[in-house]
């Protein structure tokens, strides 16, 4: 799709911008309905790209210009403190849900019986298993959107929402209602949900149990970066309330949502009697496992919005509307062992192994167990029947075990105390629920991980040395742990695909320099298990070598001030496991640098002080700010306590900020610190 508007964008005055603006506004947003909402997009993620990539430019030209229902503005609001509450304009209700088609038949009774004729017509849609919101537009633009909360107060979630591209910042409509209050469910694809529960399996982190868990956790998120990176979509299935538009029936509604932008339910029918909603069902709960979403029934409701008055509502639930759910998806099976699986950043998942058995559209024979907490306050043993729980393609879980069925042969499962990988010690630290593997840089199951890690900018970087180039080196066996990248050859680096002498030589010269990466990259770059960055930095200059690191012990690193219990005992027990030893003693014969720590001023401008960073500094970034201070004698530190002296404050300024006020810490500007450094910047 090419411009619209052919005036160069550094010559365009501030009429023909906005003109721009919003006509590329226009342009994304019904772009975004055709692939969100119809599923069928007109122009290539490229162009769509591009016009995005346009608007964005024009905004930061002229900031003055954004508005809030910009497509700009769906990522990227500040944390907040926590969440406001809001009132619905009317109440959001329970459904009533039935398990049979004789408690469907009582209900369809009971709608004709107080409608007084025999029959009328319903409209059907799937059930999704997400989380119930509620989307506000006044004159067509998205003002708030709230969770149901106790169907009357919710909390006010709009950052949030506005993170889910197929909801839309403005309708379509060409007049929109002065007001429409739009309820529908935030939900989560399963290959979504499987990527998010991987991710937390690697981190150690407690897995969500189901889509609509996940959905709901992802959506009452305080930093909206963490929802929109959780690919959340939306679909509406009701109107709650509405100024300057009416409707005849729930089909109408539906209707003139998809029109104007908003998705809907993604499988509806129009049904004229009972045994069309019937047969409805029963096709969806056979193909519940075809659809990209879970669905745990389906929702039958009186299509006339009249009928629907007339019916009202109990305390709890409209009586125009019932809920037909599924027959729960459990089966009982033997439970044969319990291995442990290492992920990529050394967590231990127990996984149960099971006598294969048919349960939701599959053939089960592993499940997770979690961890062994989780184990232990089942009383899942090996050897028991156990229930076994599988909602389509979502991760198999064993639910809790059959006492009865026990034969007193059961035995009961204790964690291993060396790596099944990589043999090394399995520590669990306290207050941690994971057991763990601390051969970091030896283990094969978290090598690709750490490789990854090493080559990073804040470590070793390596430029040229991503994703796909580690996982070729590691499929050809080139490579098993870090230290094999400085015995690589130009040679060797050919064989990778897509590789000419440029792009070998490159990557070559790339990990000869890292060599002389300075101390505290070298550290950071080991991936021991809680230091960081900025606690690198502090134990090279405490330590000034790799050995003298190596050496210490628990009760030295612990007079460390930044240093507590479970970081000493991360280190320690690190430094101790033989594999790792090995990598590092080959890294040492590779010639890389042990003990040149860069050499900290110990007499400067700042010498003496502690300063914390906080917000955007417009003349470098954070982390040149903190590595500044500590070359003009100062020490930069990540968090806020009395014994710092000045806390830099940049623009939108985090909880740090709020913390030095309570704690009467100095703060400054940043041109306030910049003249403390005078001309040493």
């Amino acid at each position: 799709m090419g411009k619209l508007f052919e005036i160069p964008e550094e010559k365009m005055t501030r009429k023909e911008a906005e003109k721009r603006i919003k006509e590329l506004r226009k342009i994304i947003e019904y772009h975004n309905y055709r692939y969100y909402v119809l599923d069928s997009p007109e122009i290539s993620d490229a162009e769509y790209d591009e016009l995005y990539r346009e608007l964005v430019h024009l905004e930061e030209m002229f900031p003055e210009l954004i508005t809030s229902d910009s497509p700009t503005q769906r990522v990227g609001a500040p944390p907040r403190k926590g969440f406001e509450t809001v009132r619905h304009y009317q109440k959001m209700l329970s459904l009533q849900d039935v398990f049979s088609f004789k408690e469907l038949d009582e209900w369809f009774e009971r709608v004709e019986r107080a409608l007084g004729m025999k029959e009328t017509d319903y409209v059907c849609e799937v059930k999704l298993d997400g989380a119930a919101v509620a989307l506000v537009f006044k004159k067509g633009v998205l003002v708030r959107g709230a969770t149901r909360g106790d169907g009357e107060v919710g909390e006010d979630i709009t950052p949030n929402i506005k993170t889910i591209r197929s909801i839309p910042l403005k309708l379509l409509a060409d007049n929109p209602p002065e007001l429409i209050e739009v309820r529908g469910e935030a939900y989560m694809s399963k290959d979504e949900f499987k990527r998010i529960n991987k991710e937390r399996e690697e981190k150690g982190e407690p897995l969500f149990a189901n889509p609509r868990n996940a959905a709901a956790g992802s959506l009452r998120q305080l930093d909206s970066s963490i929802t929109a990176s959780r690919k959340l979509t939306f679909a509406a299935h009701g109107l709650g309330y509405a100024e300057g538009v009416s409707f005849s029936s729930h089909y109408n509604v539906l209707n003139f949502f998809k029109d104007s932008g908003i998705p809907i339910t993604p499988v509806v029918k129009y049904c004229r009697t009972r045994e069309e909603v019937k047969e409805f069902c029963k096709e969806w709960e056979d193909k519940r496992h075809t659809l990209a979403f879970e669905i745990d029934g389906v929702v039958i409701k009186v299509n006339r919005l009249d009928y629907q008055n007339a019916l009202g509502e109990t305390s709890k639930a409209p009586r125009w509307a019932v809920a037909y759910k599924f027959p729960p998806e459990e089966k009982v099976t033997r439970l044969v062992d319990i291995m442990v699986s290492v992920g990529r950043t050394g967590a231990l998942t127990p996984v149960a192994i099971l006598e294969p058995v048919f349960v939701a559209g599959s053939t089960v024979s592993r499940a997770t167990l979690h961890n062994e907490d989780e184990i232990k306050r089942k009383d899942v043993r090996i050897g028991d029947f156990v229930i076994v729980r599988k909602a389509g393609d979502v991760i198999p879980e064993v639910v809790a075990p059959v006492p009865s069925r026990r034969t007193g042969k059961e035995s009961f499962f204790k964690m291993p105390d060396k790596c099944p990988v990589c043999g090394s010690d399995v520590i669990r630290l306290e207050g941690e629920a994971i057991s763990r593997c601390t051969g970091g840089i030896s283990c094969p199951a978290q090598v690709f991980n750490h490789i990854i890690h090493w080559g990073s900018r804040s470590a070793m970087d390596i430029d040229g040395l991503g994703p796909a180039v580690v996982t070729q080196l590691l499929d050809k066996k080139l490579i098993s742990t870090v230290a094999d990248l400085y015995f690589l050859t130009v040679d060797d680096l050919l064989k990778v695909e897509h590789f000419a002498d440029k792009a070998a030589s490159n990557l070559y010269d790339a990990i000869q320099n890292s060599k002389d990466r300075p101390l505290n990259r070298l550290i950071f770059g080991l991936g021991i298990r809680h230091v960081g960055e900025h606690l690198s930095k502090v134990l090279a200059s405490f330590y000034g070598s790799l050995d003298r690191l190596m050496e210490a012990t628990e009760e030295e690193l612990l007079e460390i001030e930044e240093v507590g219990p479970k970081i000493a005992t991360s280190i320690v027990t690190f430094f101790k496991q033989a594999h790792n030893l090995e990598v590092i003693q080959k890294l040492r014969r590779a010639g890389v640098n042990f003990g040149r720590a860069e050499k900290m001023i110990k007499e400067g401008p700042l010498s003496g002080l502690t300063f914390v960073f906080t917000g955007a500094l417009k003349s470098m970034s954070r982390a040149e700010a903190e590595e500044l201070t500590e070359k003009l004698g100062g020490k930069a530190s990540s968090s806020v306590s009395t014994k710092t002296d000045y806390v830099v404050v940049g623009e939108s300024p985090g909880s740090k900020y709020e913390k030095a006020l309570a704690l009467g810490v100095k703060t400054i500007s940043e041109e306030e610190f910049l003249d403390l450094i005078g001309e040493e910047f």
